[in-house]
């Protein structure tokens, strides 16, 4: 019982030790180990079906986080700054269609499922998309972007666990990013598309005030 109020105690810490920055200490750089470590975090994250319907590119090249910079208005100090800038891609529709290479390789590669459970798993994922979803690529698509923010918060949580600070980005131009890392053979034709951004590094001083959230009775209802 002591170990286990302990560690809520511990994630709780981190909870209140989060927060969003803009920018970040340019002296500090997260270790290769801290940060696989983060990684790995999102890429354990729970996703619909299991289809894991993300890619994580990290961005260190100096030149390419310029080039972003004119297109992503939400994230000028944390391109210049942060140790480790993320770009989370989302699987387009093509390939979360029954039948894909991708749903194909996670239901028998990743998952293993004997053909029996294949098919049942197939009928279900059918009717999921052709009634929740509407059998719509575009709803397909936010289906899909939803996911990774799954990944998202599970990344940057784990990050504050260990003392690292993030900041999670949606502004920008999804257009034009999709498009410069077209170019940049970051994305092949329309196999990805762009979710959202999010940076990593430390803290240039500690926050002036204390966090601030509404209290607990204001968003949540018993019944």
């Amino acid at each position: 019982m002591i170990a286990t109020e302990s560690k809520k105690q511990e994630i709780l810490k981190a909870y209140q030790f989060r927060r969003a920055y803009k920018a970040f200490d340019t002296n500090k750089k997260i270790s290769d180990e801290d940060f696989l470590f983060i990684l790995e975090t999102g890429r354990l994250s729970p996703s619909s079906f299991g289809f894991e319907p993300w890619k994580f590119v990290v961005i260190q090249n100096a030149a390419l986080r310029e080039k972003l910079k004119p297109v992503s208005g939400g994230a000028q100090g944390q391109l210049s700054t942060a140790s480790h800038f993320v770009v989370i891609l989302a699987r387009r529709e093509k390939d979360l269609r029954l039948g894909s290479v991708h749903v194909n390789k996670m239901f028998k590669d990743i998952h293993h499922m004997p053909e029996e459970v294949v098919q049942d798993w197939s009928d279900f994922y059918k009717s999921f998309v052709e009634t929740e979803l509407e059998d719509n690529d575009r709803l397909i698509f936010e289906w899909s972007i939803r996911q990774t923010y799954i990944a998202l918060g599970n990344m940057m949580t784990a990050a504050a666990q260990i003392g690292i600070d993030s900041c999670p980005i949606e502004g920008f131009n999804k257009n034009q990013v999709t498009a410069i890392l077209q170019n940049e053979g970051i994305i092949n034709g329309d196999d990805f598309g762009v979710a959202c951004m999010v940076a990593f590094g430390y803290r240039q001083e500690d926050p002036k005030r204390p966090q601030t959230r509404q209290h607990l009775h204001e968003i949540v209802e018993w019944r």
